[in-house]
């Protein structure tokens, strides 16, 4: 399991943060009710409950969707959202821009920041009852 070192962390988080500057106003303001928790990859447990890999995993959202939630439901934890980064890297093509075996490009600063905004987009649909499709 690849885990990032300072230096990467910090280039990702400062992706992250120009991504959600990005968003729209009322998009972003709808992480002020979902907090984003950012990981290099998720814990052991997480995975074996998801039965993954961290290669695999780029985010989650873990809570219950505002479109299943009733007034007569007891109190819960809040809803959260999950970043990894690694997981965000691998699938992006790495810190490097470059060509895969297929000839297409890949990696690089404008495919992570690209796949940050798809993950934490995708995981914000997830909050709002979205399902993966």
């Amino acid at each position: 399991m690849v885990v990032m070192d300072d230096a990467e962390r910090t280039r990702f988080d400062a992706l992250f943060e120009a991504v959600l500057t990005a968003l729209p106003t009322a998009v972003r303001d709808r992480f002020e009710d979902v907090p984003v928790v950012i990981d290099d990859v998720p814990d052991a447990a997480l995975l074996d409950e998801l039965q993954c890999d961290a290669d695999g995993l780029c985010g989650l959202h873990t809570g219950v969707p505002l479109t299943e939630r009733s007034v007569e439901d007891e109190p819960a934890l809040p809803d959260v959202i999950q970043l990894f980064r690694c997981g965000i890297v691998a699938l992006a093509g790495g810190w490097t821009r470059r060509v895969d075996e297929d000839g297409f490009p890949c990696g690089g600063m404008d495919a992570i920041s690209e796949e940050i905004r798809i993950t934490l987009l995708h995981e914000l649909g997830h909050h709002f009852g979205l399902g993966e499709d």
